[in-house]
């Protein structure tokens, strides 16, 4: 499959650094003015499109085709070959909505249909920001392949602004930079350490390589809630039944915030809280990383061999002994070196799921044989980079999104956040200084951020909606999902035990059954419902 990226050329400010910190940032995560009274589509009912201008877009029909050409790697093609009958399509909207006849995004659309009589569609996203709902679609559908969900509605994915096969894509570096670790966009909660200029030649980068400096500012989650919009209505619904998880939360409710009439039903799951600031948020996510490390370590510690000791309390003491020797040293992996920031990243993207964790140990225990394999190979898992070394554009898109949603902090106030997450997540803590070169790798972005916290407060005419939340994960802390339960008044389904996101795998019979009985017939669990993993 042909390489994306092949506009690439040379790595921002000339620094070494692991690009793959930004699976640190991936985990985590103004307001538009009122719209004006909708107008009514050929198809008899009201489409929510706020202006006459935009009937264009709310009123188009999709050519359904083979997914063929939807995929950016071999990897996704692999993935989304999982759902037998996907279809997919394209949906045009205004990159500018303010301009709606000016230039043209077209945001690819997956589809499975459902196994039985459909009630309809079920819009999904994956997460992120960045990650490719057209093959999370597919990986949905095939988790849900036996449960009523995908027996009653179609799921439907969609490429959010700047992911995968949405035009413009967000395209920042090559797949060589990207395995030789030379460009990092990420600076938060890592050692990665930035000028003015490394900040000033990623925005030119990105500009360069996703459609020019005029497509940046049209990257946020406010723009992209109205792209569902859109889609809404070109599916053929009055009302949109959704389901989505980590950022997918932040996107659903962004959605309730600006189309709350528009909502039939929605699922947040893993969810983010609308209340903390992305200084609040960041070391939130990092401190339950630390979280799920400690019972990683406890669990380890059961075995006599387990590289960080048999006493739990002095598991990450030992773990800072095997990797902050990183920093000046890294040790040969497969396609690269692993440095003290891969290292980190490699362990972050195994916390994700308990069943990853023996291999983050026997990752730890091969640094100190002088190797990184198992580490760097848990990066290339969760970055979906194939056998053949192509990459989606998941981490760069992760970057621009958050650009246009999250604060811009000053360097010091950069500072002052990885002097917070080493404080709560001390195993990332590299032992040295690394506050001085903390600036923002958003700062010389073309626009400032539009989301604005906090948001989606004092909602009104939203219906009963479903938040899931899982006591124990390790990158949307169960306090947020109860906190935007809150928020929205949502129904609350806590689930007991480790993980993140749990709805669309299909893996614990209680939670599917409480969410299809709330998809199928809008019926929420009862105050106090719990699962347990």
């Amino acid at each position: 499959m042909e390489d994306r990226r092949q506009r690439g050329k040379n790595a921002p400010g000339g620094r070494r650094s692991r690009l793959t910190t930004g699976i640190g940032l991936l985990a985590m995560t103004g307001v538009l003015a009122a719209c004006a009274p909708a107008q009514s589509g050929e198809e008899g009912f009201d489409t929510g499109s706020p202006s006459a201008a935009l009937d264009v877009f709310y009123d188009q029909e999709l050519a359904w085709e083979d997914c063929a050409d939807y995929p950016s790697t071999e990897t996704e093609a692999m993935l989304m070959g999982l759902a037998p009958g996907i279809e997919c399509a394209r949906m045009e909207v205004p990159l500018d909505y303010e301009e709606p006849d000016g230039d043209l995004a077209s945001v690819a659309v997956s589809r499975v249909p459902a196994r039985g009589e459909s009630m309809g569609p079920l819009l999904f996203n994956p997460g992120g920001p960045g990650g490719s709902g057209v093959v999370g679609a597919a990986l949905t559908a095939a988790g849900l392949a036996e449960s009523e969900i995908t027996e009653r509605f179609d799921v439907v994915g969609f490429d959010p602004r700047g992911v995968g096969a949405t035009v413009p894509a967000v395209d920042c570096y090559t797949d060589e930079e990207a395995d030789a670790g030379v460009v990092a966009l990420g600076s938060h909660g890592t050692t990665v350490e930035f000028t003015e200029a490394d900040t000033l030649a990623i925005m030119e980068r990105c500009a360069e390589g996703s459609g020019g400096v005029e497509v940046l500012p049209h990257l946020g989650t406010r723009d992209t809630a109205r792209d569902m919009d859109v889609l809404r209505a070109v599916l053929g619904e009055e009302t949109l039944t959704y389901l989505g998880q980590s950022y997918g939360t932040r996107l659903g409710t962004v959605y309730a915030e600006q189309f709350p009439e528009r909502v039939r039903a929605m699922v947040l799951d893993g969810a983010k809280s609308p209340l903390e600031d992305t200084f609040e948020s960041r070391v939130n996510a990092y401190a339950g990383f630390q979280e799920a490390f400690d019972k990683m370590a406890a669990s380890c510690a059961t075995d006599a061999d387990c590289p960080l000791g048999t006493d739990p309390t002095r598991a990450t003491a030992e773990f800072q002994e095997i990797v902050r020797p990183l920093r000046d040293a890294p040790v040969p992996a497969p396609g690269a070196e692993l440095d003290f920031d891969g290292a980190i990243g490699g362990v972050i993207a195994g916390l994700y799921n308990t069943e990853s964790h023996p291999r983050i140990i026997d990752g730890i225990a091969e640094i100190e044989e002088g190797r990184g394999d198992t580490l760097m190979q848990l990066i290339y898992d969760f970055g979906l980079r194939g056998a053949d070394g192509a990459w989606p554009n998941s981490l760069e898109a992760n970057h621009a999104i958050n650009c246009m949603d999250e604060d811009r902090l000053t360097p010091e106030q950069g500072g002052e956040l990885r002097e917070a997450t080493y404080a709560r997540a001390p195993f990332m803590d590299p032992g040295v200084d690394v506050t001085g070169g903390a600036r923002d790798g958003c700062e010389h972005w073309p626009a400032e951020p539009t989301l604005g916290f906090p948001y989606a407060q004092d909602v009104e005419g939203l219906p009963d909606t479903l938040v899931v939340s899982i006591t124990g994960d390790p990158t949307t802390p169960h306090e947020g999902g109860i906190r935007l339960a809150e928020t929205l008044g949502s129904a609350l389904l806590t689930v007991e035990g480790t993980g993140h996101g749990v709805v669309s795998l299909g893996t614990n019979e209680c939670v599917d059954g409480a969410t299809a009985r709330y998809l199928i017939d809008l019926e929420v669990p009862d105050e106090g419902a719990t699962c347990a993993l």
